[in-house]
């Protein structure tokens, strides 16, 4: 039986014995740190939740922190994927026989014997040994007559060697190489199998990272090295082929992270596993320019894409891309014979450069191996998705923070709305998704302007007659917000020409109003405007106090015009005499916005 000399502190001696020890067995190195303070944190981080950490010295600057020793790579390599899986250690982590590591450093002082020790024993578990363990693991040391078995030192190879090793490599391998650099993130040039100066810069600075002499010439040990950590990546994605015959779809899925869940057309869904929150989309339906554009407009509109980020389209294909605090998104579809064939990989954000990698990995496969086969997937296929004017094939529309009402007050479309409605908007939107920006607000009052100049139906014509109290009056609003394609027409009476407390430039109305009417466009019987109605929160008198619901309130036109007046918009006069109801009805449906606000 192999005994190694327990020996505290460890001196030159001991460190060699323990090195040429270690590499009888199998570590999973986790990562690495410039300094031993780094490295002291990092290993006492990971010593919180995992029994078996080490840290040990590498040559050069760098510091190792890793699990072990197991007896076999095999026994390694399912604790790193155990391990990965619970998302303990990352993704990068590498199974290594540990002939870099030098004298440890964690736990804090670690002698030769507990290390060694759990070298000897196969059948330990790879823990810290109890302190009666160790002792009995000492003793047994230092038993008389006793001789030290010590394993060969293995060495790496010299630059002349390695570069001797590199010249057997073929093409291919170069390529795969060149590819796992990359990966590394040290490679950014094409993947030509031809080691010139790019790659000898790659590797060279892989080797300074990583605290090896920086030769520019990778030995066998660095190769497999560089090699291993992108086959773990790889590994753990799962990328494979997949051939959806229902949707008519070829492509390359991480079935690692996502598995099939079920079809909803226009999709087919690929749901996230062990936690991944990684998802993919498969789109199939039959179609035509036009079906491709509403797709594309659909999709802008599910919580799935988030609305920063790059898109583009022409009449035969579009991508979105969406980012997020919580995702990013991707999603390429095109026209193919009278189908609409694409995908969307939906990937959960803020989980390290590690994980970006793999992210990216993921959709370049997708993006290289993508191919429409022959199949569509049907409008009424499988059971169905739940029918929900807030679901689109079982899938979250994007709803506004807020949504509330205008009016036009010029003829390239200018808006007059609630100053609070659109207060801290990161986005603006009109009806039919037009985009504006808030060009001026004052007391309650803000002017929105829209991206391109709009040509409304009909523009706000004021009158500066109030009707006489208890006379009909109506508001035009988006009342149930975009449930409904048009505003609706409430009616109530004016109760006063003044605000509660006798406010001059307020109408108080009787009226039951909802939240998504304020803004909108007060009108007399004439269809004329009058005010604007507010929401409750912009009365000072309503706040904290529960009026009846009878009550609301209104800006009256003077307020309005000179708004608009001091902002450059001249307020058009109206000339209109009583008309009936179904005229007072489409000039307020011609006249009033839907306002968005999205954040």
């Amino acid at each position: 039986m192999k005994r190694y000399l327990a020996v505290a502190p460890i001196g030159v001696a001991a460190t060699l014995l323990l090195t040429t020890a270690l590499h009888a067995e199998q570590w999973i190195q986790i990562e690495a740190q410039p300094t031993l303070t780094q490295a002291t944190e990092a290993a006492q981080g990971y010593a919180a939740s995992l029994p078996n950490v080490v840290g040990f010295a590498l040559p050069g600057r760098w510091h190792a922190i890793a699990l072990g020793p197991y007896a076999t790579e095999v026994e390694a390599e399912s604790a790193r994927q155990a391990l990965r899986a619970d998302r303990q250690i990352p993704g990068d982590s590498y199974i290594t026989d540990g002939a870099r590591f030098q004298s440890p450093f964690w736990p804090v002082g670690a002698n030769l014997a507990v290390l060694s020790a759990a070298t000897t024993a196969p059948d330990t578990p790879p823990a810290a040994l109890s302190e009666e363990a160790a002792d009995q693991v000492t003793e047994a040391a230092m038993t008389p007559g006793e001789t030290l078995e010590q394993p060969p030192v293995v060495l790496d190879e010299t630059p002349a060697e390695a570069r001797a090793s590199e010249r057997q490599l073929d093409r291919s391998e170069r390529e795969a190489l060149q590819i796992a650099l990359r990966f590394a993130g040290t490679y950014n040039s094409g993947i030509d199998g031809a080691f010139g100066p790019g790659t000898r810069r790659a590797m060279s600075e892989w080797q300074t990272l990583k605290g090896y002499e920086p030769t520019g010439v990778l030995t066998s040990r660095q190769r497999g090295e560089v090699l291993a950590a992108y086959r773990n990546a790889i590994d753990s994605l799962g990328m494979r082929p997949v051939v959806d015959e229902v949707a008519g779809i070829a492509i390359e899925l991480p079935m690692g992270l996502v598995k099939f869940d079920s079809y909803a057309p226009p999709f087919a869904k690929y749901s996230a596993t062990d936690g991944s929150d990684a998802q993919v989309l498969l789109i199939s339906q039959t179609g035509d320019e036009a079906t491709l554009g509403g797709l594309y407009e659909i999709m802008q509109t599910l919580e799935i894409v988030p609305m920063d980020g790059p898109r583009s389209r022409d009449k035969n294909s579009f991508t979105l891309t969406g980012s997020n605090a919580r995702i990013t998104s991707h999603t390429e579809a095109r026209l193919v014979n009278g189908t609409v064939k694409g995908w969307t990989l939906i990937w959960p954000a803020g989980k390290g450069p590690s994980d970006e990698k793999r992210h990216q990995m993921a959709l370049d496969a997708m993006k290289a191996s993508f191919a429409p086969t022959d199949g569509i997937l049907p409008d009424a296929y499988g059971d169905g998705a739940e029918q929900d004017i807030d679901l689109m094939a079982g899938l979250d529309i994007r709803r506004p923070e807020k949504a509330g009402s205008g009016f036009y007050v010029d003829d390239t479309g200018t808006v007059l709305t609630s100053a609070d409605l659109v207060a801290q908007c990161a986005r603006i939107t009109l009806t039919d998704g037009n985009e504006a920006t808030v060009s001026a607000t004052e007391d309650g009052l803000a002017l929105l302007t829209p991206s391109e100049p709009l040509a409304p139906l009909a523009v706000a014509a004021f009158d500066s007659h109030l009707p006489r109290l208890q006379s009909e009056v109506s508001v035009a609003g988006f009342a149930y917000a975009d449930r409904l394609d048009a505003p609706t027409l409430n009616y109530g009476l004016m109760a006063e020409h003044k605000g509660l407390s006798g406010e001059e430039d307020l109408l108080r109305l009787a009226m039951n109003t909802l939240p998504g009417e304020a803004g909108g466009p007060l009108m007399n019987t004439a269809g004329a405007v009058i005010g604007m109605l507010l929401p409750t929160s912009a009365i000072p008198e309503a706040q904290g106090r529960s009026l009846p619901e009878d009550v609301a309130f209104a800006y009256d036109m003077e307020k309005l015009v000179g708004f608009l007046s001091a902002n450059g918009v001249t307020a058009t006069a109206s000339d209109m005499a009583s008309t009936g109801d179904a005229d007072l009805v489409t000039i307020g449906r011609d006249l009033t916005v839907l306002v968005n606000c999205w954040n």
